[in-house]
């Protein structure tokens, strides 16, 4: 029978909420994949909201990573057990429409070590992005992502283009949502067919040929 909690933990709990509310850094607690259990008004305001708009908001969706491999280290760090403080630049326009650049740190939480754990994530942020925006280019995909494609073109399941990637599952699953989240596909069908009507990968081929200028130069298979 699970023991009901004590008044001693519920008071620390609500102590910490209240300590969390008030620090002026933005700071969010997050799922392993990104998604937020709570974030504190500080870094709610950056996008002009409530902390409680936040809950189930991506935080790769608010802020845009400027090396996606940063984000696929941590991710196969976490699955590989590794606990430590992982940095990653960032950008992205805050609720005032200033382009800002910063910094989040992502710390793995959990009360035991079997337990997958949850993220930490503080915003350091550096200054206004005084550098012109890059064009937004709906066909671009990295040469991962072109290889999982091809891969996907096959009918090939997760698992194995994880391990024709040399990447995990959950290295895959990331290139997936980013790629439909670019690309506003519904579904997988529907993100082959646009690697194809965006020339990602080549029309007509068989095995499915990643396009030269998406390949950067790596084999798919």
């Amino acid at each position: 029978m699970d023991k009901e909690p004590s008044m001693d933990s519920v008071l620390w709990r609500n102590r910490a909420m209240t300590l969390l509310d008030r620090i002026p850094t933005p700071v969010a607690v997050c799922a392993a994949d990104g998604a937020i259990i709570l974030a504190n008004p500080a870094m709610a305001a950056e996008w002009g909201s409530a902390p409680g708009a936040l809950r189930d908001r991506n935080v790769l969706e608010l802020f845009r990573p400027e090396e996606e491999t940063q984000v696929v280290r941590i991710v196969e760090a976490l699955r590989l057990g590794r606990r430590s403080r992982y940095p990653v630049a960032v950008r992205w326009e805050a609720a005032d429409g200033v382009r800002r650049h910063g910094e989040l740190t992502a710390e793995p939480v959990s009360d035991t070590a079997d337990e997958v754990p949850g993220l930490l994530v503080l915003l350091r942020v550096l200054g206004e992005d005084t550098a012109p925006a890059a064009p937004e280019t709906t066909a671009a995909a990295t040469p991962s992502e072109a290889r999982i494609l091809a891969l996907l073109a096959t009918g090939a399941t997760t698992e194995r283009a994880a391990r024709e990637t040399g990447l995990t599952r959950d290295g895959v699953t990331y290139h997936l949502r980013r790629l439909t989240e670019r690309w506003g596909a519904s579904n997988r069908t529907e993100l082959v067919a646009r690697a194809y009507a965006l020339g990602v990968l080549v029309p007509g081929e068989w095995p499915p040929e990643v396009a030269a200028a998406a390949s950067g130069g790596q084999p798919i298979g």
